[in-house]
């Protein structure tokens, strides 16, 4: 079984908040988890977080993998961005200005 430790979404609309959770990778990113390591409130100013570096350790020891996000947070350069519908990335904006200088 892979185990990853990733963040599992709770909270309300428009209000997120995040576990910091040890899971099986096939599931689903709400569902089931083996340990919750700590929590991440970006809601918050500042934002909170509070993650259990020991067992962080413990995990990887047993082969767990951290997503991009969690070595964000334990490096302390994760930037949450809220998430917009219908709003253009950098890099979307500049193919589109390329295909219309063709």
């Amino acid at each position: 079984m892979s185990v990853t430790i990733r963040l599992a979404k709770v909270g309300k609309k428009n209000a997120p908040s995040y576990k910091v959770v040890v899971a099986n990778t096939r599931d689903k990113r709400t569902g089931k988890y083996l340990e919750v390591l700590g929590y991440y409130n970006p809601s918050m100013n500042p934002a909170q977080l509070k993650i259990d570096k020991e067992k962080v350790e413990k995990w990887q020891k047993q082969g767990a993998m951290t997503t991009k996000a969690i070595d964000d947070l334990l490096a302390g350069t994760y930037k949450y961005v809220k998430y917009a519908p219908g709003s253009k990335t950098a890099k979307e904006d500049t193919e589109q200005t390329e295909e219309k200088s063709e």
